[in-house]
């Protein structure tokens, strides 16, 4: 199978199909010893672009990564990226490695690559049908599930069983039956009035719209809480909506085939979020 004819950036150069390559000495290629980060791109400005760079800076830190490039060289990267692929409108991934190990210093795997944003997006965001499944399997977060590492083999089979059942995300309970996010995305319910999401304490990732979405609700007076929520709670929420940079606000018509009461006040934030976007493009 061949590579995908797009161009990456990767450790300082631009590089096209086969030629995108990662030593497997890299740490990253081998023991998936990796940070990311994926950001929604319109009008070639990326969005929460701050905001992204000091999760992966932070993460990296914690963890014991060595320095990744600088902001500057990061943000110069992207735009070579986009300027390459001839992408205006772009879901943009960069990506650090903790490098070959027994150089000094060590330096970190970095590339970033893009695609078109339309690619990215959901089949329910485009349609506002999105619907969810929710795991068959207990989910045990661990430690570093706060950190969005490349080791995603837990995430990517729970992904699977949307696909396979024709939904956009699956959700993800734990061994106490308490849902904790999406796949891919941070989750929402409206239960009694009241907008409620689990806290990070429970090792979900601190989502980036999901932090804005917080401070949505804390400026136009929603009353709003992060707390745990059992899966039978899940099944009689008015609303239930997730979150990630790509797809921004996303209500949800349905879940394992049974249908989500109301879509208004998700639905509400999504366009609130949206116009908020706009203005600080």
């Amino acid at each position: 199978m061949t590579a995908p004819d797009r161009a990456l950036w990767i450790d300082g150069r631009i590089a096209r199909g086969p030629e995108a390559a990662l030593s497997l000495f890299d740490r990253g290629a081998r023991d998936g010893e990796g940070l990311f980060e994926t950001l929604r791109v319109e009008g070639g400005q990326p969005h929460r672009w701050r905001r992204h760079l000091e999760r992966l800076v932070v993460s990296a830190a914690e963890l014991g990564f060595p320095v990744p490039p600088s902001p500057s060289v990061l943000a110069a990267a992207l735009e070579e990226v986009l300027a390459a692929n001839r992408l205006s409108d772009a879901a943009a991934r960069i990506t650090v490695t903790r490098g070959i190990p027994g150089g000094r210093p060590t330096r970190t795997g970095c590339w970033i690559e893009a695609e078109p944003l339309a690619a990215r997006l959901w089949r329910g965001t485009r349609s506002g049908q999105a619907s969810a499944v929710i795991s068959r399997r207990a989910f045990a977060p661990g430690s570093l599930a706060r950190h969005k590492t490349t080791s995603r083999l837990a995430y990517h089979l729970a992904r699977e069983e949307a696909r396979a059942a024709g939904a956009d995300e699956t959700l993800l309970v734990d061994g106490a039956d308490l849902v904790l996010e999406g796949s891919t995305s941070n989750l929402f319910a409206v239960v009694g009035g009241e907008v409620v999401t689990p806290p990070v304490a429970l090792g979900i990732l601190p989502g980036i719209v999901r932090a804005q979405v917080l401070a949505l609700c804390v400026r136009l007076g929603i009353p709003t809480r992060e707390r745990a929520i059992p899966r039978s709670e899940l099944a009689v929420a008015d609303e239930v909506f997730v979150t990630n940079s790509i797809q921004q606000v996303v209500p949800l018509v349905a879940i394992d085939g049974g249908a989500v009461p109301s879509r208004t006040l998700g639905a509400r934030l999504r366009e609130i979020y949206r116009e908020h976007e706009s203005r600080s493009a």
